[in-house]
């Protein structure tokens, strides 16, 4: 694994913002309260402004009804569609307003604003969520107000916020939980803090037997979060965090045969497995001129590595409509393929074993300002985003190749006759990402009018050593820019109430991981969409809260399967429906401290 080959660049890039920064302070008997520095949120003070939908899933919220997972956190959000593959998805599938939620591919994460993908550009695939124990609140973002983030935004964006470091002395906290599927957790976290700042560690464990046979997963995770208060004007945030996944759970599904004979089987699940590594760091840095004005700058490093074996790619035989037979085999069998746990035991399979490696520094400025005589808020900033992945795919045919090792040592001896290990892939793709945004909301009477734009600009450079088990060497390169302007406005005339509406185009660049083919020179074109809505949002009557949302989303240039296992730009799609969400706090009502209060969503796309 690697260490942390880009920290000196990015704690240089920090100090240097941190250096130039004094300067340009204001006045210096301006005291700043820094308990109202928030670095990590993606939604802005004045949420009544908000030229677009959002939610927030907060502390309170939380507590009280203690989610199991991300999908029990969110599925009170209205728009929000989560596939899970285990109880904890560990992997997860989000989709928002009807888009295919497949690995959160069309939704972008976020960790106190840092991507969370393998690769946000070269394979925005999610497996890997932030634990709810380290949680202080989810922000979901669908409208207008995407385009200061990116890429992924023809969906939607979701950011966790984690918990803040303690501010009055020693705080700590022990949890464990048992379930059945000899289902255990434990999460400590210990931390101390004061004026000056403050330092917190975490420590998180899952493990069990999972929902299916043979799918046992043991999952860890270590944290550590510290804050300086450098002066009363600028603080420095820093976070290291380290995870482990060890798991059964595969992608391998039943046929219909299958699923009736035993829904809860997973014939290769006892060999099949899933590991991760994930090491990341961030470091955030906020200097505030005045109350009107704050630089933000944040630098991060994400290391990644995954590998996976299955013995299967067609649960069910199906590989084509007509092929279905119901009934999964195994595949690389040097005897009977039929899937059973005995069968598995002498059949090899594919490893995939692939390294992710990506740093971005940011800096933003956010300021009011009066221009043209109309009270504003303004936000500019740009990006640097760097990735480097690693792709390789090993096969074997007997049960050695179950040892990722084993078919390393014996790559080489592919396409001699008898060999038992095949080198299917080795592709290295290197991206190199700018990102500038500038955003400005006037103010005007009842009215928050938000116009704001968006470029990327991004070079993929894709290097093709080895495919279909035949080594080569090719390279291509696909350069893009694309202009993402938006515009939105909310009217806040009656009390508590917003009426917005909104308009931007959306953007996923295309993925080399799988929109090239070493045997063609057509490039991939990213997808864009332009997305409507028109919404209200209201806290009108004591204890009632109330939303609605139109929308429609027109993606174009979408990329698709070509039927050959290339992936090519095949037309446009649409989405249209309408959100409504609700909820009515009893508490509230009859001003008493013990709430009773219902809460519903609905999405019809």
């Amino acid at each position: 694994m690697y260490a942390f080959p880009k920290l000196k660049t990015i704690v240089a890039a920090v100090l240097f913002a941190n250096a130039v920064l004094p300067p340009l302070a204001f006045s210096e008997e301006t005291n700043i309260d820094l308990d109202r520095i928030d670095v990590t949120g993606i939604l802005p003070d004045r949420l009544e402004s908000v030229p677009g939908s959002f939610n927030v899933v907060d502390e309170e919220d939380l507590i009280q009804r203690r989610p199991f997972s991300v999908r029990e956190a969110l599925n009170n959000v209205p728009g929000i569609n989560i596939v899970g593959e285990d109880a904890f998805v560990l992997s997860p599938n989000i989709g928002i307003r009807g888009l295919d939620p497949r690995r959160t591919s069309r939704t972008l994460l976020l960790e106190d604003g840092m991507p969370l993908f393998l690769a946000p550009y070269g394979d925005p695939s999610a497996h890997y969520s932030t634990p709810l124990q380290r949680v202080n609140r989810i922000e979901v973002v669908k409208g207008s107000g995407q385009i200061l983030y990116g890429p992924q935004t023809i969906g939607g964006m979701i950011n966790f916020v984690t918990k803040p470091v303690p501010k009055n002395g020693f705080a700590g906290s022990v949890q464990a939980t048992a379930g059945n599927n000899d289902f255990t957790g434990l999460h400590a976290n210990v931390g101390y803090g004061g004026d000056q700042g403050g330092i917190m560690f975490d420590a998180l464990q899952n493990m069990g037997d999972g929902i299916r046979d043979n799918h046992e997963f043991d999952m860890q995770e270590y944290t550590l979060k510290g804050q300086l208060n450098l002066t009363d004007r600028q603080t420095l945030i820093a976070k290291v965090g380290y995870y482990k996944e060890d798991s059964n759970i595969s992608e391998t599904g039943l046929g219909e045969i299958d699923y009736a004979r035993d829904k809860f089987q997973a014939p290769s699940g006892k060999n099949d497995s899933f590991k991760q590594e994930r090491k990341t760091l961030q470091l955030q840095h906020i200097f505030k001129f005045d109350e009107t004005a704050k630089l933000s700058t944040q630098a991060y490093y994400s290391d990644t590595y995954r590998s996976s074996f299955r013995q299967t790619d067609a649960p069910g035989g199906f590989d084509e409509a007509d092929n279905a037979t119901g009934v999964t085999v195994l595949e690389r069998c040097p005897g009977d393929d039929t899937a059973i746990e005995a069968n598995a035991e002498t059949c090899g399979g594919r490893h995939r074993p692939r390294s992710y490696q990506y740093y971005g520094f940011e800096p933003r400025l956010d300021f009011q300002h009066n221009l043209f005589g109309i009270q504003s808020d303004a936000v500019l900033g740009f990006r640097i985003h760097n990735e480097d992945i690693k792709r390789r795919q090993f096969r074997g045919n007997d049960a050695r190749a179950q040892s990722l090792s084993f078919l390393k040592a014996n790559a080489e001896r592919a396409g001699i006759p008898g060999a038992v290990a095949d080198f299917r892939e080795d592709i290295r793709i290197d991206v190199e990402a700018k990102s500038y945004y500038a955003q400005n909301t006037f103010y005007v009477g009842d009215w928050s009018l938000t116009p704001g734009v968006r470029v990327e600009d991004l070079k993929i450079k894709t290097t093709i050593l080895q495919a279909e088990g035949d080594a080569g060497f090719a390279t291509l390169t696909n350069r893009q820019t694309e202009v993402l302007p938006g515009f939105g406005m909310a009217w806040n005339g009656i009390a508590n109430t917003t009426v917005f509406a909104g308009v931007h185009k959306g953007f996923a660049p295309p993925r080399p991981d799988r929109d090239i083919d070493e045997l063609r020179i057509d490039k991939t074109d990213s997808e864009t969409s332009i997305n409507w809505e028109l919404g209200v949002r209201s806290t009108f009557f004591k204890g009632v809260n109330f939303e609605s949302t139109l929308f429609h989303t027109q993606v174009n240039d979408v990329v698709i399967n070509a039927g050959d296992g290339t992936f090519v730009n095949g037309g446009e799609s649409e989405q249209t429906g309408i959100e409504l969400a609700g909820r009515v706090d009893f508490g509230a009502i009859y001003d008493t401290p013990h709430n009773i209060y219902l809460q519903g969503s609905y999405t019809n796309v």
